[in-house]
């Protein structure tokens, strides 16, 4: 017996109920295969793969994907949005102040949102988003 396969990028698109383009199969995969990418970049990848598309196309593109829950945005501060493929598990990031990477961290302790408020007022909490910031390997002073 072989194990069910992971659906298809065409097949995530319908099921988001979202229109299967070239473009947004190209967008998806290329933040996927990347790692914290901003719109230029991933703007950069969709054209190595289809040939031209407007930043406007991949912002729009992007917004869908988003909201669809098939790509997640995060905006660490001071720079540029970023987006990842990594959605649906409330993981947490690193970011490098001298740098600018990004890095997935998973959750702290226990199960999402990993962090309850001290008081929520009366909101329904279902996400907690941190940033852990500092240096990275590559940008941390080296001791002797």
């Amino acid at each position: 017996m072989t194990a069910p396969s992971a659906p298809s990028i065409a097949e995530e698109l319908r099921g988001a109920g979202l229109r299967v383009t070239a473009g947004r199969v190209a967008l998806l995969d290329t933040v996927r295969a990347g790692d914290h990418l901003d719109a230029e970049t991933i703007a950069s990848g969709v054209r190595d793969r289809v040939g031209h598309i407007s930043l406007q196309a991949v912002y729009e593109a992007l917004h869908a994907l988003t909201a669809a829950g098939l790509v997640r945005r995060i905006e660490p501060a001071g720079g540029p949005a970023r987006f990842e493929g990594r959605v649906g598990d409330n993981h947490h990031h690193l970011v490098c102040r001298n740098c600018g990477a990004v890095k997935d961290v998973d959750c702290v302790v226990g199960a999402a949102p990993c962090l309850d408020p001290s008081d929520d007022e009366g909101y329904l909490v279902d996400q907690a988003d941190v940033t852990f910031w500092g240096l990275c390997p590559n940008c941390r002073p080296k001791t002797p």
